[in-house]
């Protein structure tokens, strides 16, 4: 019996160990700990750059929100239990207004790490003031993607688009498949 007893704390450390370790590695090109505001409008500014190339139409989307969330190095990663953490701006007509943090936690089965980049386009004024007075906003299914994996086009058309909050998920390198920001929170920061 005891010897069960340590090949469970063994796996349970092990697993544990394994997300620590993976975090780490992961978040050492995330900027963690960097949360310089000249760093952080740089990469925000490169990432816009990055998807107004790769997806034309986004410029059209980003001129009619109200206000644009822009987290330009998310790392994810997990081993039954996982975590993503990221920075970014917060931009309304191209002027940062305000910085934030993204933190994402799940359990289950998964394994591996990735890193990727996504936009929020506020497309209400009702939309980013509930955004912006919230204390910790959290993503939910109601989220409209217009691009979520690499190598997709922009999703309809953007005339067409309904939803206040838009959402594009770009730039994704690792060994995980697939992104979604459901359950993602936001939190101001001050750099």
């Amino acid at each position: 019996m005891s010897s069960n007893r340590n090949t469970n704390f063994t796996r349970r450390g092990f697993a544990l160990g394994a997300v620590a370790g993976l975090g780490v590695t992961a978040a050492c090109g995330n900027g963690v700990g960097t949360s310089n505001a000249a760093k952080i409008d740089a990469r925000v500014d490169a990432t816009l750059d990055q998807m107004y190339s790769l997806y034309p139409n986004t410029r059209d989307l980003a001129s009619k929100a109200t206000g644009l969330l822009v987290m330009p190095l998310v790392t994810e990663a997990g081993f039954i239990f996982g975590g993503a953490y990221g920075q970014g701006a917060l931009r309304i007509n191209d002027v940062t207004v305000d910085y934030y943090s993204t933190l994402k936690g799940n359990a289950g089965l998964q394994i591996g790490a990735q890193q990727y980049a996504h936009v929020l386009f506020f497309m209400t004024q009702d939309a980013l003031s509930n955004f912006r007075r919230s204390s910790g906003w959290a993503a939910g299914a109601d989220l409209e993607y217009v691009i979520q994996n690499e190598g997709n086009a922009l999703a309809a058309d953007t005339n067409t688009l309904t939803s206040p909050i838009l959402a594009a998920i770009f730039g994704q390198a690792g060994l995980r498949i697939g992104a979604t920001l459901e359950g993602t929170k936001y939190t101001r920061i001050i750099p």
